[in-house]
C-alpha cells in the first residue's frame, strides 16, 4: 500500500515543502539579473506571520500596545524556514501553507478529552467521496474497534482546491472513549492507509488526596547546589537531597520542592543556569555523590584518592568556600568518577550491577545513547579548543546526529559513550534513591520539581531536534519595570507546526522525564503552552512578537502525563498572562503560582490570606526575587543600582519610595491578622531587620490562606540576604552559586528553624503519613572514610554519644564503631560479656535512645559500624542464668 501522506510507498516523515529561497550570491553564469517583484505589501506578510503563529502586536506590563513590525516579522518567518524575502516568496509560502493540511488524509496527532467522541478531520480528493472505506483504531492496551463508512455519508467541513484537485474536509467521528491513552488510528480505502496519534486525556490534572477536598499541606524550596552539609563535595547532591527529605518528614513539610535538576554541560562545569540545560530529559550529573556510588567501596584506588589529605584539604576548602565552585568541584567528582566507571567495566559489568545497567541502556534507549554521543563529541571538541560551544561550533559532518562521522566517531569512542551513559545511570539510580524515600517517610507530595521552559541552542537536546527548533530566535518577555528593552533569554523555541508534525513526541518525552520521580512539578512560565514571546536575530528584546502555540492540544497532553505519573502540576503564571491560560488551568485543576510580593488589593496592600484562590501554591519569593530579608532592606535595589540596571534615575526612586511604603503595608497587614511579633509596631522605623520572629509571623500569613501548597524559601527560613539570581545580570552576579549558611547537619536543632516549622504545623498540620518501609533494591552504604570509636558504657551512654556527632562530623568522620550495646552484664565497662542479644542494655539506653542517636547520624551524613558479639557470652554467676540453667539440665531446659 502507498502512504496516503505523500502518495509513495512505504512510510515517510511528511512535511511541508517550501518554496526554495534564491540564491543569494552572484549567477554562475554571465547575463542580466533576474527580475523580482517589489517587495512584498503588509497584508501578504501579515498574512503569512498569521499562519505561522505570529500575532500581530503585544502588550507591555503598562498596557502600550506594540505592533509586529515586518522587519520583526520577516526575521521570524526566517528563523522558522519560511522564505518570505520577496513577494513571490511570501505568496509561495502561503500557498504551502494553505496546501499543508490537504497533502495528507488526516493530521498527524488529535488530541480530545475523554468521554468526548473524537472527531479527526479526514482530509479525501472529492473523486473519492463515495469509495468505501475502513477505520481501526488500536488502544493503547492492545484492544481495538473498527468500523466501515462513506466519506460522502460524514459531516462536510471544508472544500480545497489543491494544484488543479477539488478536496474536501469531513469529520471522522469516532465513538467516546472513556480510556485516556496513546491510541493509534488508521484509515484505508482505495488502495491507501492513513494514520494518526489519538491522544485522549483527563478533563482534570492528577490532584493528590493531600489536596482533595478543603486539603492543604507545606513544603521547603531550596537550591539544591546550595545545600551545605559536612559530607558533600562542595555543592549539595542527591544524598543531601535525601537528607532534606528526612528533615521535612520530621518537620512535618509535605514537600520538598528544588532548581530543575537538567542535564548541564559537564565540560564546562561553570555554564551553571539550571534553566539553560543541555537537555530536560536527563539529569545533572553534578548531583551525583561519588561515595554513595556501590562502585566506590569495591575500588581502592578511588578510596585511597580521596582519603589523601590533600584531596581532603580540597573538599574542606570547597565546603568552607561561601559560593559554590563548580570549575573545581565538578571536575573533581569527575576524576573519581572516571575511577569508578573502569571498576564497572572490569569487574561489576558481567554481574547484577551490569544487567541492571543494559536493562537501564534499554530503557534509555535511542535517545540516551544520542545524549551521550553528543557529550563525547562535545568533550573532544572543547579539547582541542576551548572556544567550541556547542554542536553549532562543531566540523559541519559532526552536526547531523545521523551523520556517518557521528556514527563513526560513537564506534571508535564506545567507552567514552558509555561513560556518560554510566553516569546517567548513577544520578537516575540515586535520584530514583530519593523518591522512593520520600514515598516510604510518607511525603504526601514528595519531590517538587521544576521544568525549564528552553533549553540551550549549543545542547544536547537541540541537536537530536534541531530541525523543530527556531535556531535563530530566542525566547523572551517584553519590557517590564526593570527591562524597558524587554528581556532575551537565549534559548532557541520550538516551531509550533513542526512539534505538531511530530505528533509532540519531544514533549511527551519531556514530560515524562521530569514527571517519572515527581510528585510535583512547575511549568516555568506556563504561558509558553499557549504562546511564547521571541526575539528575532540581531534585534532588541522589545522587538520581539508572540508566536502561538496549540494550546489544547499541548494542555491535554500534560493531563494525560500528570496522571499517568500521578503528578500534580502547577504552572507558573506570573506576570501578564492571558485570561484564557488562567481560566484553562482553573478549569483543568492546574495550580496556579502567587506570591506574597504580587498579591495585593486594590489599594495596593498585601491581600488578605481569605483572598487568595485556592486552586494555587503560595509562596513569599522566588530565585528570581529578594529573599525577605533582602526585601526588608532593599538589598535588591541596591545592587540593581550599583550594576547600573535601571534605566534612569526616576525608576529607580520610584522602587526606593515604593519599598519604604511596602514595609509599611506588610506589617499593617500582619496586624490586620493579629500576627504582628511582640515588641513590634506598624511603623517601620522601629523594625530595622527582618527577624526570624517577623519571618515567622510572614509565614503564618501566608499559610492561612485556602490555597492548596505553601512552601517556605530555605533562604527565608535561614534568614539569607542575597538571592539565588538577579535578572538581568550574568557575570556580574554570582547567580545559581550562592550556598546556605547553615549546614544541613544542624537544621534539626536550630531555633529558627524548629519554630518556624512549629508555627507551619499551627496554621496547616502535618503533611506527612509514614507508610511501611518500601524495599528499594538501589540503597547503598557509605564506605567508611575515617572511623572513631565510641566505647559505650553505663556512663557513657547512647544520648552522650548523639551530642557528640556534630563535633565527630566536623572533624571530617564518616563513621562511628560502636562498641557491643547488648544486654551484658551489670557494670561492664566493655560490652563483650553479653548475657543477652536481645535486649538492649538499659545501663547504655532504650530503643528510643539508639533511635536518637541514629537519627543524629543520618542528619550529619554519618554511618555507624556496630561490633557483634554471636559467639560467645558472659556466664558468671547468676549474670546469665539462662545459659546456667541449660548447662545444668540440657535438653530439658526451657532455654535450650
Amino acid at each position: 500500500m502507498r502512504c496516503a501522506r505523500c502518495r509513495q510507498a512505504g512510510p515517510c516523515g511528511a512535511r511541508i515543502d517550501w518554496p526554495r529561497p534564491a540564491p543569494s550570491g552572484p549567477s554562475s553564469r554571465p547575463g542580466p539579473a533576474k527580475e523580482t517583484r517589489a517587495m512584498p505589501d503588509r497584508s501578504l506578510l501579515g498574512q503569512l506571520g498569521a499562519l505561522a503563529g505570529i500575532l500581530p502586536a503585544y502588550h507591555d506590563i503598562w498596557g502600550k500596545r506594540h505592533p509586529t513590525s515586518d522587519k520583526t516579522r520577516r526575521a521570524l518567518l526566517a528563523a522558522m524556514g519560511i522564505p518570505c524575502a520577496t513577494a513571490d516568496e511570501i505568496e509561495a509560502s502561503i500557498h504551502a501553507f494553505h496546501a499543508r493540511p490537504w497533502r495528507r488524509w488526516l493530521p498527524p496527532v488529535h488530541v480530545g478529552a475523554a468521554g468526548s467522541p473524537p472527531a479527526p478531520a479526514l482530509r479525501l480528493p472529492a473523486s473519492l467521496r463515495d469509495t468505501p472505506m475502513h477505520w481501526r483504531l488500536r488502544l493503547e492496551d492492545g484492544s481495538g474497534q473498527e468500523g466501515h463508512f462513506s466519506p460522502s455519508a460524514l459531516r462536510l467541513l471544508e472544500e480545497h482546491l489543491l494544484d488543479g484537485e477539488a478536496f474536501e474536509a469531513r469529520a471522522l467521528e469516532l465513538p467516546a472513549l472513556d480510556v485516556p491513552g496513546y491510541h493509534r488510528l488508521e484509515v484505508e480505502g482505495g488502495g491507501e492507509v492513513a494514520s494518526l496519534l489519538l491522544v485522549i486525556h483527563p478533563p482534570l490534572a492528577f490532584r493528590p488526596g493531600a489536596i482533595g477536598d478543603e486539603g492543604r499541606v507545606w513544603g521547603l524550596s531550596a537550591q539544591l547546589y546550595g545545600v551545605r552539609s559536612g559530607r558533600n563535595w562542595g555543592l549539595g547532591d542527591f544524598t543531601d537531597l535525601r537528607h532534606l527529605v528526612e528533615w521535612a518528614a520530621q518537620a512535618g513539610a509535605g514537600a520538598i520542592g528544588v532548581n530543575p535538576l537538567h542535564a548541564l554541560f559537564p565540560h564546562n562545569p561553570p555554564h551553571a543556569s539550571p534553566y539553560s540545560p543541555s537537555s530536560r530529559r536527563f539529569l545533572n550529573v553534578a548531583y551525583i555523590d561519588p561515595e554513595a556510588v556501590p562502585e566506590f567501596y569495591a575500588c581502592r584506588e578511588a578510596q585511597e584518592m580521596v582519603v589523601a589529605p590533600e584531596f581532603q584539604a580540597r573538599l574542606r576548602a570547597l565546603r568552607a568556600a561561601p559560593l559554590v565552585d563548580y570549575g573545581e568541584a565538578v571536575p573533581l567528582k569527575l576524576r573519581i568518577l572516571e575511577l569508578l566507571y573502569r571498576r564497572f567495566l572490569d569487574q561489576e559489568s558481567h554481574g547484577e550491577r551490569g544487567a541492571a545497567f543494559r536493562t537501564f541502556l534499554e530503557e534509555g534507549g535511542a535517545e540516551l545513547r544520542q545524549f551521550a554521543v553528543y557529550h563525547a563529541l562535545q568533550e573532544h571538541f572543547y579539547r582541542q579548543d576551548p572556544g567550541i560551544w556547542g554542536w553549532p561550533a562543531w566540523p559541519p559532518a559532526y552536526r547531523d546526529p545521523a551523520s556517518a562521522e557521528v556514527a563513526a566517531f560513537a564506534e571508535s569512542q564506545a567507552e567514552r559513550v558509555g561513560f556518560f551513559q554510566y553516569l546517567q545511570w548513577l544520578a537516575a539510580e540515586q535520584f530514583e534513591g530519593v523518591g522512593w524515600r520520600s514515598l516510604e517517610l510518607g511525603l504526601e507530595l514528595g519531590l517538587y520539581l521544576d521544568l525549564a521552559v528552553g533549553v540551550e541552542k549549543g545542547g544536547a537536546e537541540v541537536w537530536g531536534y534541531r530541525d523543530l527548533y527556531a535556531l535563530e530566535a530566542r525566547i523572551g518577555c517584553p519590557p517590564d519595570e526593570f527591562n524597558p528593552l524587554g528581556q532575551d533569554w537565549g534559548l532557541p523555541p520550538w516551531i509550533p507546526h513542526r512539534l505538531q508534525d511530530a505528533a509532540y513526541a519531544p514533549y511527551i518525552a519531556m514530560l515524562r522525564a521530569n514527571m517519572r520521580h515527581a510528585g510535583a512539578l512547575r511549568m516555568d512560565h506556563v504561558m509558553g503552552l499557549m504562546r511564547l514571546f521571541w526575539v528575532p536575530p540581531g534585534l532588541r528584546g522589545d522587538q520581539g512578537a508572540y508566536v502561538a502555540y496549540p494550546f489544547r492540544d499541548l494542555l491535554g497532553i500534560l493531563l494525560l502525563e500528570s496522571h499517568r505519573n500521578r503528578c500534580l502540576v502547577i504552572g507558573e503564571d506570573l506576570g501578564t498572562v492571558p485570561d484564557e491560560v488562567r481560566e484553562a488551568m482553573h478549569e483543568t485543576g492546574v495550580l496556579s503560582y502567587r506570591l506574597f510580593y504580587f498579591e495585593r488589593d486594590n489599594a495596593e496592600g498585601f491581600q488578605a490570606p481569605e483572598r487568595y484562590p485556592e486552586q494555587a501554591l503560595v509562596g513569599v519569593s522566588t530565585h528570581d526575587l529578594p529573599t525577605l530579608a533582602g526585601f526588608w532592606q532593599g538589598r535588591d535595589l541596591d545592587l540593581r543600582s550599583e550594576l547600573g540596571l535601571y534605566p534612569d534615575e526616576e525608576r529607580r526612586t520610584a522602587h526606593i519610595v515604593g519599598r519604604a511604603e511596602d514595609r509599611a503595608r506588610l506589617l499593617v497587614a500582619l496586624e490586620r491578622e493579629h500576627l504582628l511579633p511582640d515588641g513590634l509596631g506598624v511603623h517601620p522605623v522601629g523594625v530595622p531587620a527582618m527577624s526570624p520572629a517577623l519571618v515567622r509571623a510572614i509565614h503564618r500569613y501566608l499559610a492561612r490562606a485556602p490555597s492548596r501548597v505553601a512552601l517556605v524559601q530555605a533562604e527565608d527560613m535561614l534568614g539569607e540576604v542575597e538571592q539565588a539570581n538577579l535578572p538581568g545580570t550574568t557575570d556580574q552576579h554570582p547567580n545559581w552559586r550562592r550556598k546556605l549558611s547553615l549546614n544541613l547537619e544542624e537544621w534539626r536543632s536550630d531555633a529558627r528553624i524548629l519554630a518556624l516549622a512549629e508555627a507551619m504545623v499551627t496554621e496547616r498540620g502535618r503533611a506527612v503519613r509514614p507508610r511501611e518501609p518500601v524495599p528499594f533494591p538501589l540503597r547503598t552504604v557509605r564506605a567508611p572514610r575515617a572511623t572513631y570509636r565510641l566505647q559505650l558504657n553505663r556512663d557513657f551512654g547512647f544520648e552522650a554519644a548523639r551530642q557528640l556527632v556534630p563535633y565527630l562530623a566536623g572533624l571530617g568522620i564518616s563513621h562511628v564503631y560502636c562498641s557491643p550495646y547488648f544486654e551484658a552484664r551489670p557494670g561492664s565497662l566493655h560490652g563483650y560479656d553479653i548475657i543477652d542479644h536481645g535486649r538492649l542494655n538499659p545501663e547504655i539506653g532504650d530503643e528510643a535512645a539508639l533511635e536518637a542517636f541514629a537519627g543524629e547520624l543520618a542528619a550529619h551524613g554519618m554511618g555507624q559500624i556496630l561490633d557483634m558479639v554471636p559467639n560467645h557470652m558472659g556466664i558468671m554467676g547468676a549474670d546469665n542464668w539462662r545459659w546456667l540453667d541449660v548447662l545444668e539440665h540440657g535438653q530439658a531446659s526451657p532455654h535450650a
